[in-house]
Parts: C-alpha cells; sequence; structure tokens
C-alpha cells in the first residue's frame, strides 16, 4: 500500500501548528513585553491547561463524529487567527486569550491526525503510515524553525507568528485534498471487536481503565512530560537572557533544528523496529535520555552546547512521539476507543506540561537554571524507573490487518 501523499502533507504543516508558538512566546514575553519568569510561565501553561480541559471531550468527539476533516481545518484556523491575534491586540488578555484557544485547538488536532490516519490505512499499514507521518512533520518543523531564524535575523523576531499562520494556511490545503469519503469511521476509533460486530457498538469507556498497561503507561507519560515540557522553554531563556530578541529566537530555532533533525532519524528508525522489537525497548531509550539531558544542561552555559545537548530531544520525542499512537492503537484495538484513550492520556500530558511549566519557571526564579534542570532530570528518572518495572509489552505480533 502507498502512503497517503495529502497525510504527509497534514503532519508536514502541522508541526509549529499543534505547537503554536511555544518557546518562542518565552522570548517574545521575556525580551519584548519585559515579563518575569513566574508570568511568563503562566502564560505558557494557560495552552497547556486548556488542553487539558477539552482532551478527553476532544477525544470522545473525535471517536464519534464524521466529519473529521472539517474539524481539522477549523482548529488549523483558529490556532492561526489566535496567533496573529497576541500581535494585533499586544496585551496581556490577548496572550493569555491566544494560549487557551491554541491549547483548546490543539486538543483536537492529535486525536484528528491519528484517527484519520488509522481510518485511511487501518492496523496493519499504521506503523509505516505513522512512520511516514512523524518524519513529514520533523521535516517541517526543523524547515519552520530555519525560516524563523532568519525572518528573525533579516526582519523582526515577530516573523515567527506569521510563520505559524502560514504554516497554518499550508495545513489546510493538505487537509481539504484529503477524500473524506474513503475514512472509515468506524476503524478511526480503533475498530470493533469481533464480538460486537454486529452492532458496531465500541465499548464503555470505564473498561479502558481496566487495563494495567493503560494505567502504567498514563502514570509514565505523565511523568515523562512533567520533565520534558519545560526544558526547551528554559533553554531558550537562559539562551536569550544575555542577548536580545532577534538572536534569542535564532538561537531558539538552532535548538529546535538540531531535535528535528534527530526525530526525523528516529521516527524512520522506530517505523522499522517498532514491529521487529517492540515497544517497550524503544520507549526505554526515550525514558532513558531524558534525565540525561536535564543534567547536561544544568552543566553548561555555552550557546553552542546547548544547542548540541538539544539535539538529545530528537531522540526523546522522535521515539515518543511515534510509539505512544502505536501503544495506545496495540490497548485499544477493537474497543472502539482509540481516540478517546488518546484524549485521556493527552490530558494527563497536559497536566504535566502545565505543572512543568509552572513550576520550573518558579524553580529558576527563586534559585537557578541549574536547580530547574536537575530538578527535570530527577522527576524523569522517577518516570524511568516505573516504565522500566512495570510496563509490560504491547505488541500483538500475530493481529489480523483488518
Amino acid at each position: 500500500m502507498q502512503l497517503n501523499r495529502s497525510l504527509l502533507g497534514v503532519n508536514f504543516f502541522a508541526g509549529d501548528v499543534v505547537g503554536g508558538i511555544g518557546p518562542y512566546l518565552a522570548i517574545y514575553l521575556l525580551t519584548l513585553q519585559h515579563w518575569s519568569p513566574g508570568s511568563i510561565g503562566i502564560a505558557l501553561a494557560a495552552g497547556s491547561i486548556a488542553t487539558v480541559v477539552m482532551q478527553s471531550p476532544a477525544g470522545a468527539i473525535v471517536d464519534t463524529v464524521k466529519w473529521k476533516r472539517t474539524l481539522l481545518i477549523g482548529c488549523a484556523i483558529a490556532i492561526a487567527c489566535s496567533t496573529i491575534g497576541i500581535l494585533v491586540f499586544n496585551d496581556a488578555f490577548a496572550v493569555y486569550t491566544a494560549q487557551i484557544l491554541i491549547g483548546s485547538a490543539s486538543a483536537f488536532l492529535g486525536p484528528l491526525i491519528a484517527a484519520v490516519t488509522l481510518g485511511l490505512v487501518g492496523h496493519a499499514y499504521f506503523t509505516r503510515q505513522t512512520s511516514a507521518n512523524q518524519a513529514w512533520n520533523h521535516a517541517g518543523n526543523m524547515i519552520a524553525a530555519m525560516l524563523a531564524a532568519i525572518l528573525a535575523l533579516t526582519w523582526s523576531a515577530l516573523g515567527v507568528f506569521w510563520l505559524v499562520a502560514a504554516m497554518a494556511c499550508g495545513m489546510i490545503i493538505c487537509a481539504l485534498l484529503i477524500n473524506k469519503d474513503e475514512i472509515d469511521h468506524d476503524l478511526a476509533r480503533g475498530g470493533v471487536a469481533e464480538e460486537n460486530a454486529g452492532e458496531k457498538a465500541p465499548e464503555g469507556i470505564l473498561s479502558l481503565f481496566e487495563d494495567r498497561r493503560l494505567f502504567v503507561f498514563a502514570i509514565c507519560i505523565f511523568l515523562f512530560h512533567s520533565a520534558n515540557a519545560s526544558m526547551l522553554p528554559l533553554v531558550s531563556q537562559k539562551l536569550s537572557s544575555n542577548s536580545d530578541a532577534e538572536h534569542g529566537v535564532a538561537f531558539t530555532a538552532a535548538c529546535v533544528i538540531a531535535a528535528q533533525l534527530v526525530m526525523i532519524v528516529m521516527a524512520i528508525f522506530c517505523g522499522k523496529k517498532a514491529d521487529v522489537w517492540g515497544r517497550k525497548p524503544l520507549l526505554l531509550i526515550a525514558f532513558l535520555v531524558l534525565p540525561i539531558r536535564g543534567i547536561l544542561f544544568s552543566q553548561f552555559d555555552n550557546t553552542y552546547a546547548l544547542v548540541a545537548i538539544q539535539a538529545l530531544d530528537g531522540v526523546a520525542n522522535g521515539i515518543f512521539a511515534m510509539v505512544f499512537l502505536l501503544v495506545l492503537a496495540d490497548i485499544t484495538a477493537g474497543t472502539g476507543r482509540f481516540n478517546f484513550a488518546q484524549g485521556v492520556l493527552a490530558m494527563l500530558i497536559g497536566i504535566g506540561a502545565s505543572l512543568s511549566n509552572i513550576v520550573a519557571e518558579y524553580i529558576v526564579q527563586y534559585t537557578s537554571y541549574t536547580v530547574g534542570f536537575l530538578s527535570l532530570a530527577a522527576t524523569a528518572a522517577v518516570g524511568l524507573v516505573i516504565y522500566v518495572v512495570f510496563m509490560e509489552e504491547t505488541l500483538v505480533r500475530d493481529r489480523p490487518s483488518g
């Protein structure tokens, strides 16, 4: 089966769109608006909190609706308008409102893209298409970061805001190229178990929480993102604290490029090995890299060293972004609750990210960047231990193609 090219295009443009302006917002607020680190942490967390509130309803809605492509386009439009709104209105209320809207829309985008992928290609080709999706996503992020650096150095640090809006337009065009009639909506929610096939009804929501693997996985990913979410914003602030906004954006873009280049390699690697090695060995690498990265960030101040260390993010998140979906597809196969499970776990990711941004920024404000990074490394180490001891392999090697 050939790869779905329209999906590849959606994923190419989705990286910057799903993440909004991310770490660039921290630079904008620090260097141009002169916000305190604690206030920046709250602004960054606002989007994550909105995602937390919307994530489970978003997953349930995606499982139910048959107008997934339209919803995908609507979310991209909301993110583009919110990003530009920060510049147009230029006040604290606009920042918080935009972050809430971006966070709410982002809650839908992840499950929507995964659902459309599963609905188009099925379980048999899900690993292959997801691997390609992630590789194109990271390539889009890398190119966007390059453009952000060029815009910052040759025009304005605010160019990144317009860039995100442009990426959203590209995502909308590619989404329109998807044939909505080719999406199998029963398959898109994870399929229905054979014993339920006659009535096409998904399993009860509570049945998901009876699966020990899902419970352990939820704890692990909560800790993973509690440790990971604020690392890049902290590095961005550390890089820009002794420079101007334009160079801060350029340095941050360099961090993103370094990580995304590695993520492309990891997405392809996971696509080849996930059905051979299984899911646990790959995620083990991701969990192992995260505390190492936090420790290294705490020990170096040199710009080039920090950019090089950020490349390790490509290993951890490159694996996680891909294998996370595979694990959920494994656990929820036949339940009809694939996207709801995504929503629940993404809600935990959002909670972890919100706490990470708030707590880490206040730790830095009252202590130092070194203490902030070491606290994140310690959180990551706890997640690593729990994953090694309690998480089971989820790959079912003899699953029918469906």
